[in-house]
Order: structure tokens, then C-alpha cells, then sequence
């Protein structure tokens, strides 16, 4: 359930960190989907091998090309791919949005080397643009050198932090993604055959809060999963790389977490307003702020209006939200002014 943060208690706590039981991968990271906070994490930082969990960027770029429905020939290159794939045939046609389902559902590494050289004339210049949207995201320990996540020729290294901000991004941002990352089952039929696939991540069939993710596996990296979870509201993404237990581990991180935190509306922007003669009009802002908090830190969280009273227009101050003295949040105040309506001559007489 949604819970609301009336008021302010300035306390002087010192927050305690979160530890997860059992964490059998070598790295890991829980991120809030909707504020960007990190729950929990283990060595996130550490660039690894990333196996197919690389099909989420080849997936981002097909579904913003907005080329879903146009129809794609797959050519020679199918015939050099080898391990998961959707054994699609040279000459053999389906949408890009098909071929997006394969990718992600099955974990075509066919599906994938068709898309790039669809999107982009050859995989190399899509490796580039995987590596431009990996750079406007923020994925700073990220390089890709192809589609799909083999590493015996080329290898994909990346970060659990920078993965999951790839997966808090398509999440976010593509409701499409959300549709294919979250379907246990699709049918494909082409001129050729008919095609039956059912999603290769586990958790979506085996967790009741599971909306979708992408799992991976080479013998060099590991078991690699990204996965996606929501409950009373609150939606949060879990990367885990190199964990031989990689299931099970995800659903107690997940449980752990919905355990300890609860979504809170910390700023309503349809319920705040000031009006004041000093500003001639009414204070307002543009957005309203939802976070995830412990019961204690919930009762840490200090919101505080810095306001300029002098200024007739435009931004006028500031809304700071912190939690144990530390900034989480500015958001800027706004100024919608009153407009004095002349008066007529009945008016004045």
C-alpha cells in the first residue's frame, strides 16, 4: 500500500545498511525502478562477462528505431550463429517486433545479428550505437563488441550497477518492453513454419511478483539474470552476475526487500500550493516524488521550502527532501501569478 509522509521528525540516526541473506552471486545490486535509489549491492561495481543479459540493449534499440511493424529478411548471417537461437532461416521473413520476442524470450542469438544488421547495415556500426545509448545513460563501465553476449570471439563487459540501469531505462521508459519481457508465451508464424516460444526466465512462471527481466549464460561469465519485480507499488529491478543459484536468489532478495520497504508519496504535486499577498500569486510545482523507505528512515525524512518571497515570476525556491540530513531530492517551486482584470465603468461606479 502507498503510504504518505505528513510531517517532519528531525532526528539524528545514523541509517543502518541492508544486507541480504544467502547471496550467492558475485555481484549483485537491488535498484529502485522509479527513484533510481540502490537498496542493496555487492561489489556492483565489478566489470564482468554479461552473457545474453546483453539481448536488453539490443532489445532498447529495436523498440525505439520505430520500425516495430516493418518486416525483416533474415541473411547470411544467421548461418554463423550458433547456441540459443529461433533457428530462423535465410530468406525467412517476420516483423522486427517478432524478432524482438525471440530475443528476449528464447534468447535468439540469430534474432539478434538480424536485428542489428537490419537497424544498422552491419553489426559493428549497431555495436556502436549499443555503446552510444549505454554512454546517454549512464553506463559508465559498459563496453559492447556485439548483439548477442557469445564471448569466444568478442566479449561484453559490464557492471550489475550499470545493468541495472539499463533495465530501470527500458522499464521505465518502453512499454513495450514491458509487454515482451513480461510474456510467458508467443506465437510467431511466417510464411516458412509456425514458431511456439516460452520465456526462458524462470522467475516470471515461478515468482507471483515478477513482471519480466533477461537471463544469460556462457561457461566464461557465469549464470548472469536480470529480472523485474512489483508489489503495492513498489517496482524494483534486481542484476545478478556469476550466481549458480541465480532464481532462488533473486525471489529472497526480492522478498527481503518488499519486507523492509514500503513506497511512500513524500510530494503531492495536485495537493501542494502557497498563496501569500507577498507573491501575488500561488505557489505550485510540476511534480510529485515517490521513494522507497524503511519504517525508521520514514520517520527520518525532513521536507524543507526555502522560499524567496521577492521574486514576482518564474521559480521562486526550492523544496528540499532529506533523509538523515542528506539531500535525496530538489524540487523547484514555481510561480503562477494573478492577473488583476480591469475595471470598467459600471465597475467603478
Amino acid at each position: 500500500m502507498l503510504k504518505k509522509i505528513f510531517f517532519t521528525l528531525i532526528l539524528f540516526l545514523i541509517p543502518f545498511p541492508v544486507f541480504a541473506h544467502q547471496d550467492t552471486a558475485t555481484s549483485t545490486i537491488v535498484m529502485d525502478i522509479d527513484s533510481g535509489r540502490i537498496l542493496y549491492q555487492k561489489n556492483s561495481n565489478e566489470r564482468r562477462l554479461i552473457a545474453s543479459i546483453t539481448k536488453i540493449m539490443t532489445a532498447t534499440l529495436a523498440l525505439e528505431s520505430g520500425k516495430l511493424e516493418e518486416n525483416v529478411t533474415a541473411g547470411e548471417e544467421v548461418l554463423k550463429m550458433y547456441g540459443t537461437s529461433i533457428y530462423m532461416q535465410m530468406g525467412e521473413t517476420m516483423t522486427l517486433e517478432d524478432l524482438v520476442y525471440g530475443l528476449m524470450l528464447r534468447s535468439g542469438n540469430d534474432a539478434a545479428v538480424v536485428i542489428a544488421n537490419y537497424l544498422a547495415g552491419s553489426e559493428e556500426e549497431f555495436v556502436k550505437q549499443m555503446n552510444q545509448k549505454a554512454k546517454e545513460i549512464g553506463m559508465t563501465n559498459t563496453n559492447f563488441e556485439n548483439s548477442h553476449g557469445l564471448d569466444e570471439e568478442t566479449q561484453n563487459y559490464s557492471t550489475a550497477k550499470d545493468m541495472a540501469l539499463l533495465s530501470r531505462y527500458a522499464y521505465k521508459n518502453l512499454e513495450t518492453y514491458r509487454e515482451i519481457s513480461g510474456t510467458y508465451k508467443h506465437i510467431v508464424k511466417t510464411e516458412d513454419k509456425t514458431y511456439l516460444w516460452y520465456n526462458r526466465n524462470k522467475l516470471l512462471n515461478s515468482y507471483e511478483y515478477c513482471t519480466g527481466g533477461k537471463n544469460g549464460y556462457t561457461p566464461s561469465a557465469g549464470k548472469t539474470l536480470v529480472t523485474t519485480a512489483e508489489k503495492d507499488g513498489l517496482r524494483l529491478t534486481i542484476v545478478t552476475l556469476n550466481d549458480g543459484n541465480e532464481y532462488e536468489n533473486h525471489k529472497n532478495l526480492y522478498e527481503e526487500m518488499f519486507d523492509q520497504y514500503d513506497l511512500y508519496q513524500i510530494i503531492d504535486k495536485d495537493s501542494f500550493s502557497f498563496s501569500d499577498k507577498k507573491l501575488n500569486g500561488t505557489a505550485y510545482i510540476k511534480e510529485s516524488f515517490y521513494y522507497p523507505l524503511t519504517e525508521e528512515e520514514a520517520e527520518n525524512t525532513q521536507i524543507i521550502a526555502q522560499m524567496d518571497p521577492t521574486i514576482q515570476t518564474g521559480k521562486i525556491g526550492n523544496i528540499s527532501i532529506r533523509l538523515y540530513q542528506e539531500e535525496i531530492k530538489k524540487i523547484p517551486i514555481y510561480l503562477k501569478k494573478v492577473e488583476k482584470k480591469k475595471k470598467g465603468f459600471f465597475n467603478w461606479f
